[in-house]
């Protein structure tokens, strides 16, 4: 089905029932006249179709904004699959429309992203940073607290990001024996592991921040490098990171890095310098699970 076709049968005396399967923001600024909304994006897709269209031979045509987008495809692909027998994806979309000539209805504009400038403060009580250690036949994990962040922002680019994590907040979750719960925090709080005492945080400062080029929503953005200080010992990491603008005042930055806790001294149960240790290997390497949200300093 090509724009005509489609302007055809909606000029017709029996017109199919045409629906815009992007989000209400999206149909409120971009639309053709006489569609209804109904976001392909939601859970609830399937049931609000069929609150809309409970007869399943009815002619229904879906269409989003048009190629490379697979937002009708999928939808087409749902209703068949829920039996609906007369759906017509218009895949050109919205695109071909007005490529076409054709009108487009529009209430608003559509969301843009701010491009902004400006200092943010990482919000330690929404922020959370997650753990993961393992050895050859478990696993444990639990969380941290960021102690504090920054993160610059220019012209709508990362430019420089710092935290500090505080050791002495570290738990695990996986443990519901309270007795061995508390002798693992004791273990990774020793020499063994972190040596809390001596070193109550473990900090990172960006020295990059590379764009990923090609990136798409949902997939890293930037490539940052820095140097993580962790028992006194500062390394050079880069590691891949998401970082979203949420509005002139918010953004939020995710990052999953992997580290090898021997180059800090971490050498507990580590085969690289420890023979037959049996059933007493801990895996050399860690994860960390980053979750930053900062507002505007």
């Amino acid at each position: 089905m090509n724009a005509s076709d489609l302007n055809t049968q909606l000029s017709g005396p029996r017109p199919p029932l045409l629906v815009h399967v992007n989000t209400e923001e999206h149909f409120a600024a971009r639309r053709i006249s006489g569609a209804k909304n109904v976001c392909v994006y939601e859970t609830a897709f399937l049931d609000n179709l069929q609150k809309l269209e409970p007869e399943k031979t009815v002619a229904i045509i879906v269409y989003g904004e048009g190629a490379p987008s697979l937002d009708s495809e999928e939808a087409a692909h749902r209703l068949i699959t829920a039996g609906y027998t007369n759906v017509t994806d218009f895949r050109g979309g919205l695109r071909e429309w007005e490529q076409a000539g054709l009108p487009i209805l529009s209430d608003t504009e559509l969301p843009q992203t701010p491009v902004i400038t400006g200092q943010f403060k990482a919000d330690t009580q929404g922020s959370l940073i997650r753990w993961t250690g393992r050895n050859l036949f478990n696993h444990h994990s639990g969380s941290l607290k960021l102690a504090a962040g920054h993160l610059t922002i220019e012209k709508g680019a990362l430019k420089t990001a710092s935290f500090i994590l505080d050791m002495n907040s570290i738990t695990c979750e996986d443990l519901t024996d309270s007795g061995y719960n508390a002798m693992l925090i004791h273990h990774l709080r020793t020499t063994d592991f972190f040596d809390v005492d001596q070193y109550p945080t473990a900090t990172f400062e960006a020295t990059r921040a590379d764009a990923i080029e090609g990136s798409t929503d949902g997939t890293p953005n930037y490539q940052i490098t820095g140097g993580f200080s962790l028992r006194g010992i500062t390394h050079e990491i880069t590691f891949p990171a998401v970082v979203a603008i949420g509005d002139a005042k918010h953004i939020t930055a995710q990052a999953q890095i992997e580290i090898d806790r021997t180059r800090w001294g971490s050498r507990y149960g580590s085969g690289k310098f420890f023979a037959f240790l049996g059933k007493h290997v801990v895996n050399d390497h860690i994860q960390l699970h980053l979750k930053i949200h900062a507002e505007r300093g």
